[in-house]
């Protein structure tokens, strides 16, 4: 009995252990189940998000990418849409003849061939709304249609922020001289006119592309001088540098300097100011109106030279502009290890630093505006050719870059370089500008580039402008002169 009792008690005992170990085999199971499920459901969600990524931030670059087929099918079967300014004007169009031939025409001829750019090489607007151009309402039973009656749909209309009347404005005023003029509107970013010379008829393409290629790059007619072309800042830097000065120095109201005409410092160069001219007692605004070298080029002695570095990467140095059209990066190089003559020419924009015109625009338009700097942009909105809209631009802010404060003084030196300052051009308009003048050596003859940038009007700024004339203009004083035939078009 005792060992009936004692056998029992083992089979208990046995089936208890293979009970346990069962459920511990199910609980392994479970846990590979759970394990795997989890490495499933993270994979979704990394496919997830990258497909949100791809369609949010890249998307329409692959569509434009040139070697994209789904673009030369596109082609094949769509008509590509207008390009048209602001007001309705038709900046391009396509023509067809008929035997079926397209080709692109661009009533305007030279006046817009930069910002609007060539169909055939995909530049300016052209390439940034490429897919847009090509692109129809999607109805299925249309495009069904439009294959077995073998004509092809009408892509989008493309609706530009240019302004024709000032575009033509800033062409005529620049005159055979090589250079570039920019305009936008400072709160949204709105390209509004966008000049580039030396300048080209974009309907004597077809001819003449292979030969416009093998200028000399400094010659090109070809090259955005606007967005791609780099050139020392001259004074328009003094923006910056006086920026950084505020900041570092509490006492910055304070600030006296006598000018002679030129500065020394131990090791390093002469920096004349222009024309030798003699200051004499500056304050830092009216140094800033004078554009006075002698105290531009020692300022950056009392400078924290990193965080001016760091100021200057805030304001896009060493960046991409990211304006949807072919752009150059401006350099800045300066840091807390530069040499004596270093600091002396990067203080009055010389050296090494290197600037486009639209990032000295993108600049100016931050201190107009608050301190926000918006991203440019030349699309308005896309529409079908009856003119429903598809799609609105939304204006975008780039970065704070200062506070309201900081702009604030910015603006109110930049208001007194035009009614005691350099900017004379402006002094008895019917319009408040405030600006910067710049003049850059760029070799060692006495040539120079000239440069305006400002924004009016100064207590509540619509329009924001950049003019850099490169050395050997003819037929104008300097930058200033064209700015103003510019904004007299604006306001009048």
């Amino acid at each position: 009995m005792k060992q009936q009792v004692k056998t029992r008690n083992l089979k208990k005992k046995k089936t208890k252990e293979s009970d346990i170990l069962e459920n511990k085999k199910k609980g392994l199971r479970n846990h590979e189940t759970n394990v795997i499920s989890f490495i499933f459901v993270a994979l979704f969600l990394l496919m997830s998000g990258y497909l949100v990524y791809f369609n949010v931030f890249k998307a329409s670059s692959i569509i434009d990418n040139p070697y994209n087929k789904r673009i030369d099918n596109l082609e094949n079967k769509v008509v590509r849409g207008n390009i048209l300014a602001a007001d309705g004007q038709i900046l391009a169009t396509t023509q067809v003849d008929e035997e079926g031939n397209e080709s692109r025409y661009y009533p305007f001829e030279n006046v817009f061939c930069h910002v609007v750019g060539l169909n055939s090489a995909k530049t300016g607007i052209e390439g940034l709304a490429n897919f847009e151009l090509l692109s129809t309402s999607g109805n299925i039973i249309e495009e069904l249609a439009d294959d077995l009656s073998g004509e092809k749909a009408v892509g989008f209309d493309v609706v530009t922020t240019l302004v024709p009347e000032l575009q033509e404005a800033a062409y005529n005023a620049m005159g055979n001289n090589k250079g570039a003029v920019i305009a936008i509107e400072p709160s949204t970013g709105k390209v509004l006119a966008m000049v580039s010379k030396p300048d080209y008829n974009p309907n004597d393409a077809a001819e003449y592309y292979s030969e416009w290629l093998n200028y000399d790059s400094s010659e090109s007619v070809l090259l955005n001088r606007a967005t791609q072309g780099l050139y020392s800042p001259g004074s328009t830097f003094k923006i910056l540098t006086a920026l950084e000065y505020i900041r570092d120095n509490d006492d910055y109201e304070s600030f006296s300097y006598d000018c002679t005409g030129s500065a020394y410092v131990a090791g390093g160069t002469t920096i004349p100011c222009y024309d030798g001219t003699v200051h004499g007692h500056q304050n830092l605004e009216m140094a800033f109106a004078n554009s006075c070298n002698g105290v531009f080029s020692t300022i950056g002695f009392k400078l924290n030279l990193a965080k001016f570095k760091q100021t200057c990467e805030d304001f896009l140095f060493n960046k991409n502009l990211d304006i949807g059209i072919e752009s150059s990066v401006s350099s800045f190089s300066l840091d807390e290890n530069a040499g004596i003559s270093e600091i002396q020419e990067t203080g009055i924009g010389q050296g090494k630093t290197m600037i486009s015109p639209m990032h000295n625009l993108m600049i100016i338009s931050a201190i107009a505006n608050n301190g926000v700097m918006m991203k440019p942009y030349f699309i308005d909105r896309v529409q079908t050719r009856e003119g429903s809209t598809v799609s609105q631009t939304k204006p975008e802010e780039r970065a704070t870059v200062c506070t309201p404060t900081e702009a604030a003084i910015i603006s109110e030196y930049c208001r007194t370089v035009v009614t005691d300052g350099t900017g004379y051009a402006f002094r008895y308009t019917s319009y408040e500008v405030a600006g910067k003048t710049g003049t850059a050596q760029y070799d060692s003859s006495d040539r120079v580039h000239s440069w305006f940038v400002g924004f009016a009007p100064y207590d509540d700024p619509q329009i924001a402008f950049c003019v850099i004339l490169e050395g050997g203009y003819t037929g104008v004083p300097g930058a200033q002169q064209i700015a103003k035939s510019l904004l007299d078009a604006f306001f009048e």
